[in-house]
């Protein structure tokens, strides 16, 4: 009984004495892994980007009339697609959950363009790919050059590149609807 005392003892004060030592560890791997407000924010802006891209790219299908517009917007819905998987995936790894639905501002924009169809849809649709682009490409430049998390920068500096395709694309096409005279109104 003596012994059983002793070793109960002695594995008590044991606990004891670890506890400052537990509390003097690193961080743990789970605070690690978190952003700082600078990658949160864009991971937060690319994944509502997205989002919106691929909703919009699936009404660009259904409401274009030009086959390149119908195309971009199948593009849209593709790439935008397999970046909000990879982002979502590495956000949930960073302890950041994302919305899975478009957000006001961007479900205001698909309302708007819904109402449209044919040419006129082709127009607008193709001024906001333009508008939308250009922001991205310097939203996802900007991460990846002084991104903090490396992960989230390997992610905008690979992505950079197909948002890069994406800018020129969409004013290739916007121009083209202007070449053609299809962005002139019907009178």
């Amino acid at each position: 009984m003596r012994i059983r005392h002793a070793l109960l003892s002695s594995v008590a004060i044991s606990l004891i004495l670890a506890v400052p030592a537990f509390a003097q560890q690193p961080r743990s791997a789970a605070a690690d892994r978190q952003l700082n407000k600078q990658d949160k924010s864009f991971v937060k802006d690319a994944a509502e980007g997205g989002l919106a891209e691929v909703e919009l790219g699936k009404l660009a299908q259904q409401n274009a009339q030009d086959a390149q517009v119908k195309q971009f917007g199948a593009r849209m819905v593709q790439d935008h697609g397999s970046a909000n998987a990879e982002l979502t995936a590495l956000a949930s790894g960073k302890g950041m959950a994302l919305r899975q639905q478009i957000d006001a501002k961007h479900a205001q924009l698909r309302d708007r363009l819904a109402r449209l169809r044919g040419a006129e849809f082709d127009r607008a649709y193709m001024r906001e790919m333009v508008k939308d682009h250009d922001g991205d490409m310097k939203a996802f430049r900007r991460a990846a050059q002084a991104g903090s998390d490396p992960d989230i920068k390997s992610f905008a500096q690979k992505t950079l590149a197909v948002v890069e395709q994406h800018d020129k694309l969409a004013h290739d096409t916007s121009n083209s609807l202007t070449a053609t005279g299809s962005s002139h109104r019907a009178r």
